[in-house]
């Protein structure tokens, strides 16, 4: 044998061992550890009076930052007409409010971030008028309700995507108090 044949079978020797010993060894993965899950309580929490004729405010958030247990409405672009998949949610928030008459909503009107401020501040004020005379048509007082217009200026969504904008085109209903 020369010495290049020699150097050649050498190396095919040593990568030889190299497969076979990692072929017993195994590539074995990290073993991930096993995180208990919670389950997720479908309950939802019930106003109760507090001592001094007040009211216990839940703590959460259902989605987006409406109040649990409401749930926020989303809107088309460009639209402040409540979309039918949108009167399930509504309509929850209506009995929610009717079973808790000591409670004070605040409906805030959002919008992606198209549009000039002043055209999105007028569009997320509509949202809110609009979710306020579906509430009040549904049976729940007038003076239960106040409305505001955060136009483009508190996305929930952070992005200039049809994802994002999808996010923040809602009203939020945020309890406020009694």
């Amino acid at each position: 044998m020369s010495l290049g044949k020699n150097k050649k079978f050498t190396g095919i020797v040593i990568l030889s061992g190299i497969i076979a010993f990692s072929g017993l060894t195994g590539c074995a993965k990290k073993s991930e550890p096993v995180v208990e899950q919670k389950p997720v309580s479908t309950e939802r929490p019930v106003m109760t009076p507090k001592e001094d004729g007040g009211i216990r405010m839940p703590q959460q958030i259902s989605e987006g930052r409406t109040s649990a247990p409401m749930y926020p409405i989303y809107f088309d672009f460009d639209k402040y007409s409540i979309k039918q998949d949108m009167m399930g949610r509504i309509e929850t928030n209506a009995r929610f409010l009717k079973e808790n008459p000591m409670i004070k909503v605040e409906i805030q009107g959002n919008c992606d971030e198209r549009g000039t401020n002043e055209y999105n501040l007028a569009l997320g004020e509509k949202r809110a008028k609009a979710a306020r005379d579906f509430l009040v048509n549904l049976g729940v007082s007038a003076n239960r309700i106040e409305i505001v217009s955060l136009g483009e200026e508190s996305p929930l969504e952070p992005g200039s995507n049809e994802a994002a904008w999808t996010k923040n085109r809602r009203d939020d209903f945020v309890i406020v108090g009694k």
